[in-house]
């Protein structure tokens, strides 16, 4: 009972402080830290134990999991060089750097012990990267780095606090423990492959969502668990493999590179909204656990037989020493940890300080720390020094990571280009769609072919319409507004039946479920639209011949209307110009089309956005932005 209560109360104060935190625009995860340090010291708030148990394999495999599917594969493989760097050879140079210091501030621990807690700090949470760094708009090269480091770190981190703890004890040979580490990381990514083709062969012929959803929940420990029987017999009972946590990454990559392959469209949507479900109750109770465990830790540190100043003098040292290590590493391997952007250019400097500031560790560093024996000398000081990293990077690093971002002038994901890029792969997409279309249609008698032709472009349109200014309501937003209030009547007058109780509830509740479906369809398209007219800047990289041999710039030849909708008397919505001749024209999203017109009777192959704001060009030829 007194576990439920717990459990009920964290959650309710997650849910509260994140909503408090959403409206004062605040960072989640450093008010949870600050509020669980605070709650730590009350009289009625019971000591919260934090098992190593509970986090690595209660934890860490599905908040692995849900990171590792929301990671780009194809951006991963493009950042590998970067991202092994930093999670092995900056897990190593950190763990050795850290194992130096605290060997010589804190007499009486043996090199085994300092190395251990080297490796206990060594690793920036995958939790803290992808909470703090995503929020804030970091550029996504930098998240993808982070993440990728963050998603592999831990493993490097338990070889070297496991080699750490075994070079203690004496009827282990070291060449047992070399074998042990090797078997678990090659078998962890066999296990990894191993759940991929098992769950993978089954998503393809599982029609229910249900049976879906649970094959994905219990993915993450499944792989976890079997990767953390692959071990040598005569390795130590109390060891923590890294082959779990590589075994959760590797299926975790894979299956959410191939979810639309393997998994039908319900079943894709209703796994994400639990996974998102679940990554924010555990992301938030981590960093509240992290808080909690401050009374405990400092009162046992403090106590003990190590003086409060050189206690304070060591937890002080190693944060700076872990802060000062990652900077000095990500810059002086910039040259292989930052390869070329597509466009050919180095990344900005900015981007490699960006990398080294954002390494704020987590709970994994804490649970860690208590896998150190308890036999070992000032072991209540290294779980101080674990505590103080964490703490110490999550309100030092994390707090001013948004300044610093801003102060460097970082250019986070610009929502206006991101409309452009999607309004250009729906292009593609509908092209392929329509080739298809046409293939089928050699005998349509009922003119099928014509309505779903509609709504492609229809679907298309408001894809462009995006694109454009705000400065009057287009046809997409007409629509939206009024299917809003169309759905708001039918959904009442379906309730109105559901009272007589004349209609079967499962009926009923089938009706009112299509409703919401469209209607959370509508709400995701208005504000995906509020938020990219909330952006200044419109940019996105292509290329063909037409593109690059454009002209010298012209004069518009009716500057700020479509001169054939003036004549004609219709309406545009946004405005183009024919790069050759100047001609404006409007765009497809108006009546008339008179831009793709204009192409179609010059030969003229590219137009460019005429809106105020908008460098953007289209290429009607190659079907291509530049």
């Amino acid at each position: 009972m007194h576990l439920v209560v717990l459990l009920v109360a964290i959650v309710v104060v997650v849910v509260v402080v994140t909503s408090l935190c959403e409206r004062a625009d605040l960072p989640t995860p450093l008010v949870l830290t600050v509020v669980g340090v605070a709650a730590s010291y009350l009289p009625f708030v019971p000591e919260v134990a934090l098992e190593p148990e509970v986090v690595l394999f209660g934890l860490l495999p599905p908040l692995l999991y849900a990171a590792a599917q929301q990671t780009s594969l194809v951006d991963f493989n493009a950042n590998r060089r970067a991202i092994l760097l930093l999670s092995v050879g900056l897990v190593i140079a950190t763990t050795v750097a850290v194992g130096v210091v605290v060997h010589a501030l804190l007499p009486g621990v043996g090199w085994p012990a300092a190395l251990a807690i080297g490796a206990v700090v060594a690793p920036p949470d995958a939790v803290a990267a992808t909470a703090i760094g995503r929020r804030i708009g970091l550029p996504r090269r930098v998240v993808t780095i982070l993440e990728g480091e963050s998603l592999l770190n831990d493993a490097t981190a338990l070889v070297a606090l496991n080699t750490a703890i075994a070079a203690g004890i004496a009827s282990l040979a070291w060449c047992v423990v070399g074998l042990d580490f090797l078997v678990a990381a090659v078998g962890g990514v066999a296990v990894g492959l191993l759940f991929y083709l098992v769950i993978g062969s089954a998503r393809r012929h599982v029609t229910l969502v249900p049976i879906d959803t649970a094959l994905g929940l219990v993915t993450p420990f499944a792989a976890y668990v079997a990767a953390e029987e692959i071990h040598v017999p005569t390795a130590p009972d109390h060891y923590s493999h890294p082959s779990g946590v590589v075994a959760v990454v590797v299926v975790g990559l894979l299956l959410g590179h191939r979810a639309p392959v393997l998994q039908r469209a319900q079943s894709r949507i209703a796994e994400s909204i639990n996974w998102r479900s679940i990554q924010f109750l555990l992301e938030s109770a981590v960093f509240l656990l992290i808080g909690l465990q401050a009374d405990t830790i400092i009162r046992d540190a403090f106590g003990g037989e190590a003086a409060p100043g050189r206690v304070l003098t060591v937890c002080a040292a190693t944060l700076v020493a872990v802060v000062v290590v990652r900077l000095a590493w990500v810059f002086g391997s910039r040259m292989l940890l930052m390869t070329r952007l597509p466009s050919g250019r180095k990344p900005p400097r900015s981007f490699t300080f960006l990398v080294g500031w954002a390494g704020m560790r987590g709970v994994v560093t804490l649970a860690a720390a208590f896998v150190i024996p308890e036999d070992t000398p000032y072991r209540d000081v290294l779980l101080l020094v674990a505590f103080t990293v964490a703490f110490g990077t999550l309100l030092g690093q994390g707090a001013t990571l948004p300044w610093v971002a801003r102060r460097l002038q970082a250019p986070s994901p610009d929502p206006a280009s991101d409309a452009l890029a999607r309004a250009t792969l729906l292009h593609r997409a509908s092209q392929a769609g329509l080739a298809r279309l046409e293939e089928l249609a050699v005998d349509d008698p009922h003119h099928v072919a014509d309505t779903i032709r509609d709504k492609v472009e229809r679907r298309d349109f408001a894809a462009w319409e995006r694109v454009g200014p705000q400065q009057q309501e287009n046809p997409s937003d007409i629509y939206a507004r009024w299917r809003q209030e169309m759905i708001d009547v039918e959904r009442s007058a379906v309730l109105e039946v559901r009272s007589t109780g004349t209609v079967p509830h499962e009926v009923v509740a089938e009706v009112l479920a299509m409703l919401d479906v469209e209607e959370s369809m509508l709400a995701y398209s208005v504000a995906e639209r509020d938020r990219v007219h909330a952006a200044t800047a419109t940019h996105l990289e292509g290329d063909c011949e037409h593109l690059r041999q454009v002209p010298p710039a012209v004069s518009p030849d009716t500057p700020g209307e479509c001169g054939d909708c003036r004549r004609e008397g219709t309406a545009w919505v946004h405005l183009r110009m024919c790069v050759r001749c100047g001609h404006v024209a409007c765009c497809d999203s108006s009546p008339e089309r008179h831009a793709s017109r204009h192409f179609q009777h010059s030969g003229h192959e590219v137009m460019r956005s005429a809106e105020p704001g908008e460098d953007w060009r289209w290429c009607f030829v190659d079907q291509l932005t530049g």
